[in-house]
């Protein structure tokens, strides 16, 4: 009996296998040689993008390797990635349907994940106009700046002191209390529900398990199935699901409860409303499993993202006292002596500042594999056949450290930027913080600007300095995390207040 279930489980993997290893007419991109029914899974120990990076450095800059059953390409090279994300962008702007993205997004009902089609293009819109749209920012100005307010009164108490700042944390807090409050309509500085802890966990929790590995995306039929069980994964994911959820449904209630201005709807109000309303969007009603799926999307790239680079901004000005010299000279000189306080009207005026935000993330992507695309036809890059239905990765990590593209890649230098056209924008395909193409990252805007007012703020009024007994070369640059890449060690410096 045993041995007829294992064959049941097996042969349709011995199909697929057997079919994936019959030679191809066309010719298909170079890769590390796999194993039987795995492929390249065991080469993968590391973080991703560190080990796809080495791959590439051997293999080239389309790359091919199969994860179970599943072909994975590789991109690494700026014209790689312009031919994938502009030229043949339609193709590929499909995404995988993945088990935990699925499951954190109820079943595809958000804007990042879900597949391409009339509902994202709806959901795009939505999105545009009730969170994205310069009138609702402008409108949520005054919630940028006063949690910046924040940020500088909570530094200052630490500059008094000459106690330790956790630089990601109280940034978290900064950033944080900005998409809470525009996003959700909750100021997790007075809600008894919720705290900057909590948050953290959560965020972490979710971003850990939606970019989890599940047996059940790269094996066939109920083989997977059976090892996410063995394995514990999918009690794990369901777990993780359970508590986002709980909380995601709290926030709700409160709105409920509570009710919001109408002059400034947040993106929970303004889909509540739309779930109240017997009119549909588009060809769809939105119901409570888009809000939460929204409200998941929102978590992983408005909080998470904005922090994990503010932190490596830090840690690269720490590193370079000459950058952080002139930068807040620049930015001093050119705001002027005695300010109270710093608004969004400053955030056009030091130009330097851009040069370093631009460096920070040539070097330090916040998700240098950008999310996942799926290829919706046969398609040929850089001359090499690519699959329908194979997955790609853009492995912008390594594309910001190629020789080809940069002199002097592995050095800090934001002077590399002066008289460039080069930006962030989705444009210039060695600099790909938010993507490119129909998939590009929504929150660009917000995010520059939350990432500008928060270091115009911590910049201005202090000056920073490592603990007693620390020099430059004792600062941790390892990296961690699954979707966004952190600084695993702390940054922790000593604030004092500037002297004008």
């Amino acid at each position: 009996m045993c041995i007829f279930l294992s064959f049941l489980f097996l042969f349709p993997l011995v199909l697929i296998i057997f079919k994936n290893l019959l030679p191809s007419k066309r010719k298909l991109p170079p890769g590390p040689t796999g194993l039987p029914i795995i492929g390249n899974l065991h080469q993968l120990q590391g973080l991703l993008h560190s080990d796809l990076h080495k791959l590439s450095l051997e293999h080239g800059p389309v790359m091919l390797l199969r994860f179970g059953v599943v072909p994975m390409v590789v991109f690494s090279s700026k014209e790689a990635a312009k031919e994938a994300l502009k030229t043949y962008d339609l193709e590929t702007c499909d995404r995988p349907k993945l088990v935990a993205n699925g499951l954190f997004t109820h079943n595809f009902k958000d804007i990042g994940f879900t597949q391409y089609g009339d509902f994202w293009r709806e959901m795009k819109k939505l999105v545009g106009l009730e969170f994205f749209s310069p009138q609702k920012q402008k409108s949520f100005r005054y919630v940028r700046e006063e949690e910046g307010d924040l940020l500088v009164k909570k530094i200052s108490k630490s500059a008094q002191r000459q106690t330790l700042v956790d630089l990601r944390k109280a940034l978290y807090s900064f950033t944080a209390g900005i998409i809470f409050r525009l996003a959700f309509g909750q100021d997790f500085h007075d809600c008894d529900f919720i705290d900057i802890d909590r948050v953290e966990e959560l965020v972490k929790e979710t971003e850990t398990n939606v970019c989890a590995l599940a047996f059940t995306d790269f094996f066939p039929t109920g083989l997977g199935w059976l090892f996410d069980r063995i394995s514990g994964q999918h009690s794990r994911l369901s777990k993780a699901f359970a508590n986002q959820s709980n909380f995601f449904q709290h926030v709700i209630d409160e709105h409920l409860k509570v009710g919001q201005p109408q002059d400034h709807l947040d993106l929970v109000s303004a889909m509540l409303d739309m779930i109240n309303r017997p009119t549909k969007l588009g060809s769809f009603k939105i119901t409570s499993d888009h809000l939460k799926a929204m409200m998941s999307d929102v978590v992983l790239a408005g909080v998470n993202a904005g922090v994990t680079t503010m932190t490596w901004m830090m840690t690269e000005l720490t590193r370079h006292p000459r950058v952080m010299k002139k930068l807040q000279e620049e930015i001093r000189s050119t705001l002027g002596s005695n300010r109270e306080r710093i608004t969004e009207e400053d955030l056009e005026k030091v130009e330097y500042l851009k040069l370093v935000i631009k460096e920070t993330f040539r070097l330090h992507p916040p998700a240098p594999l950008l999310l996942p695309r799926q290829t919706m036809a046969d398609i040929e890059i850089q001359g090499y056949y690519i699959p329908k239905n194979a997955m790609i990765k853009i492995n912008t990590y390594t594309i910001g450290r190629d020789p080809k593209c940069w002199t002097n890649p592995e050095e800090f230098i934001p002077e590399r930027f002066l008289n460039s056209s080069i930006n962030y924008k989705g444009q210039h395909f060695e600099l790909l913080p938010f993507g490119a193409g129909r998939r590009m990252c929504p929150g660009m805007g917000l995010g520059i600007n939350m990432l500008e007012l928060g270091f115009l703020n911590i910049l201005y009024f202090f000056d920073w300095s490592l603990p007693e007994g620390m020099t430059i070369e004792d600062i941790d640059m390892e990296e961690a995390g699954d979707l966004n890449i952190a600084k695993k060690v702390p940054l922790e410096l000593i604030p004092s207040l500037h002297q004008a």
